[in-house]
């Protein structure tokens, strides 16, 4: 059973159709790539994975159950993470109050909070002085890091990125990637959009959007 489905969505902005008979299937333990040209509806999809935006037509299932029937805000801050291209992280914070807060959002009860906090930090590459520091006294990549970790605050079982490589040098996506391959190894469903090759070539599979006419 996929642990995301996506069954012949279509979508339009002010009567121009931008998504149209999308149908995919999501499963834990895998990557994967959203690609296609500007304008083919890459973002917008993300959006409707995320529950943000509605679709005018077709199903999104998660663990096969419409979300339809699903309290949008608690699929948004329990069951789904997202990591935004421009990170989004609140910059008078320190990288260890972004994530801490992130679990006080979600609402789920959630035991020696700041430690888990730096426990997640460690594992995307941040020490516990890294951790320290306020967003804007670290480094793109180091935020990018921060942004995962938020995602992952709350064990959700999918983590959607939005070109989480796009801002980054080389080496620091070869190294984002890495985090992002062993969260899908350890059981997270990891849905990326891109326009990098190189990032599409790392992922699992990859779903090719086309604009719609």
């Amino acid at each position: 059973m996929s642990i995301l489905k996506l069954d012949n969505i279509c979508f339009s902005y002010n009567k121009t159709p931008i998504l149209k008979n999308v149908s995919y299937e999501f499963n834990k333990g895998h990557i994967y790539s959203i690609i296609g040209k500007s304008g083919a509806g890459k973002t917008t999809l993300l959006s409707i994975l995320s529950g943000l935006a509605k679709p005018n037509s077709g199903h999104i299932y998660y663990n096969d159950k419409s979300i339809e029937k699903t309290n949008k805000y608690d699929f948004r801050s329990k069951y789904v993470g997202v990591v935004f291209q421009a990170y989004n992280l609140l910059t008078k914070f320190t990288a260890l109050e972004n994530v801490v807060l992130s679990m006080d959002i979600s609402g789920k009860k959630i035991p020696n909070k700041k430690e888990l906090a730096y426990q997640l930090l460690e594992q995307v590459g941040l020490n516990r002085d890294e951790a320290n520091r306020r967003v804007l006294q670290l480094s793109g990549g180091q935020q990018q890091r921060v942004a995962i970790a938020r995602a992952l605050s709350y064990d959700p079982d999918i983590i959607l990125a939005d070109e989480p490589t796009g801002n980054l040098d080389g080496e620091t996506q070869e190294e984002i990637m890495h985090i992002l391959r062993n969260l899908a190894k350890s059981g997270k469903c990891v849905i990326l959009v891109t326009h990098s090759p190189a990032v599409a070539k790392m992922s699992d599979y990859v779903y090719e959007l086309r604009k719609s006419n």
